[in-house]
């Protein structure tokens, strides 16, 4: 019974994200969690949260096998084995959260639901965020973008969204149980059971109290400015081409694909920032010299500087290496280069003679080369530009080196890969914490969707509709500022949770109430 509701509990959870949006179901979703990890075996909680784990990334990350397989051409075996293993490798650091906690500390009671559980979960979903290149889909903050709790986003981050949806959990377990017990009469002397009642019952008021603190707190947050915005304002455009992906790389559609982008550009000149989305160009700049320089031309005669979207081959080892960029048609051109790179899309983590079976396979077998990790923003149109490319926006952390330079956010993704499925949904929702985080718009260029215009609190201002070519103009300003995230990272919330957790460690106490 316990694994099916785990099942049960992990398969509900995606419907928190988007497209479905029901962001209260998160905290039902790990509350059902927290409740069957209490009074288990380091072992079985493993296996609880696995069950857990499995379900959500399962329904929640499907599409992976979209890209893999009906998109990216790959043998039937090869795309299960790609979702199917990360979708164990995700489950299991939702295991090792009830592992940790159920080895080493207390999982029952109100201390254990509101402290100990939380904070060994947050640090098992930053530590999903960064080990093995990191994969943070579907962490639990990003739930939230229609609640209050997006309030937390720019103080301690993504991860701090995360504890307040989990301390929302365990303070509704806590009531829950309080309010089961309350209706079972007690035996008349009972003392032992009075008594039992009673610290249920302070446990109760403290969740009560917890939770509307949490909630409070996330409102009063989310109505804070940590940020200043400019005096003067910004035209944009973002381009949408919505070529589909078996058509995009196929030789004999490039010239109707510089054509298309050609006449979105054409209809928006005269606006100052024109954004193309990633690879929207699909070959190397190199071989399309006097067509970007067409673009620049006309665009600063209209006084549009154009962020485009193209490969170039690595200036180090030439045109046998590509790497994935966006220009700035400015004077002198910048290049931001992708820096995190995409495991088995954009390069392959196996050995030389793995490599060979995908050569002979007909796969894609060639890495593409990352940039350096601490690009400088683009100075484009009077504004100093922090770019992601792609799935980057996943890794808050490694964008702070921008800030507080930087004053607004470009995000150029090519998210047909997933075709019709809830992933390019979900990755626009990725995209709102990260400008909250840091108090800055976010222009959200997309080949065939979302492509969408985020303001400085993560709220989606505009979008276009998928699948349909055309352009999302809006006016935007600059911020000046840094957030507390921004000054900080991650290091915050890693370390009050972390230093929670150890409050509530049997040793600590009991040297505790030794000393007392």
């Amino acid at each position: 019974m316990r694994y099916a509701l785990s099942l049960l509990a992990g398969a509900a959870l995606p419907l928190a994200f988007a497209p479905f949006g029901q962001f209260w179901i998160a905290p039902l979703s790990y509350a059902v969690l927290l409740y069957l990890w209490r009074d288990v075996a380091g072992p079985r909680a493993f296996g609880l949260g696995f069950a857990y784990g499995c379900a959500s990334f399962g329904f929640g990350t499907y599409w992976t096998f979209i890209a893999v397989r009906i998109i990216g051409g790959a043998p039937i075996a090869v795309a299960l084995f790609l979702t199917v293993g990360l979708v164990v490798v995700c489950a299991a650091f939702v295991g090792l959260a009830g592992y940790v906690a159920a080895r080493w500390f207390n999982t029952s009671g109100a201390a254990a639901r509101l402290v100990t559980l939380p904070a060994s979960f947050v640090l098992c979903e930053w530590l999903r965020g960064w080990a093995f290149t990191g994969f943070g889909w579907l962490s639990a903050g990003y739930s939230q973008t229609g609640s209050w709790l997006m309030g937390y986003a720019p103080v301690l981050g993504l991860h701090g969204v995360s504890w307040a949806v989990l301390v929302t959990a365990g303070a509704l377990v806590t009531i829950a149980e309080v309010a089961v017990a309350a209706s079972r009469a007690a035996p008349v002397g009972a003392e032992a059971l009075h008594a039992q009642r009673r610290r249920r019952y302070a446990g109760a008021l403290a969740a009560v109290l917890v939770l509307a603190a949490v909630w409070i707190a996330g409102l009063a947050a989310r109505e804070q400015r940590w940020t200043t915005p400019q005096q003067r304002t910004l035209s944009v455009a973002l381009l949408q081409g919505a070529i589909v992906q078996d058509l995009k790389w196929k030789p004999e559609q490039l010239t109707s694909t510089l054509e298309l982008y050609a006449r979105l550009t054409a209809q928006t000149l005269g606006t100052e920032l024109i954004v193309w989305p990633e690879a929207a160009v699909p070959t190397l700049i190199e071989d399309v010299r006097g067509y970007v320089a067409g673009v620049r031309q006309a665009s600063a005669a209209r006084g549009s500087t154009v962020l485009l979207g193209i490969l170039r081959g690595d200036p180090e080892a030439g045109q046998d290496a590509a790497q994935n960029v966006l220009v700035a048609l400015t004077e002198p051109m910048q290049t931001y280069v992708k820096r995190h790179l995409v495991p088995f899309g954009e390069y392959f983590p196996v050995p030389e003679f793995v490599r060979g079976w995908m050569r002979l396979m007909n796969l894609p077998s060639s890495d593409i080369v990352s940039g350096a990790r601490d690009q400088p923003p683009l100075k484009a149109a009077g504004e100093r530009i922090a770019v992601t490319i792609c799935y980057e926006d996943v890794f808050p952390a490694e964008q702070l080196h921008y800030l507080p330079d930087a004053t607004l956010l470009v995000n150029v993704s090519n998210d047909a890969w997933f075709g019709d499925s809830i992933a390019p949904h979900q990755h626009l929702q990725i995209a709102q914490p990260l400008a909250a985080e840091v108090g800055r718009y976010m222009l959200r260029a997309t080949n065939t969707g979302v492509t969408a215009v985020i303001d400085e609190r993560g709220r989606v201002l505009a979008r276009l509709r998928q699948f349909e070519p055309g352009v999302l103009k809006a006016t935007v300003r600059g911020f000046d500022g840094a957030t507390p995230y921004a000054r900080v990272g991650n290091w915050a919330v890693v370390l009050l949770a972390l230093g929670a957790a150890l409050t509530q460690l049997p040793a600590l106490r009991a040297f505790a109430r030794r000393r007392a």
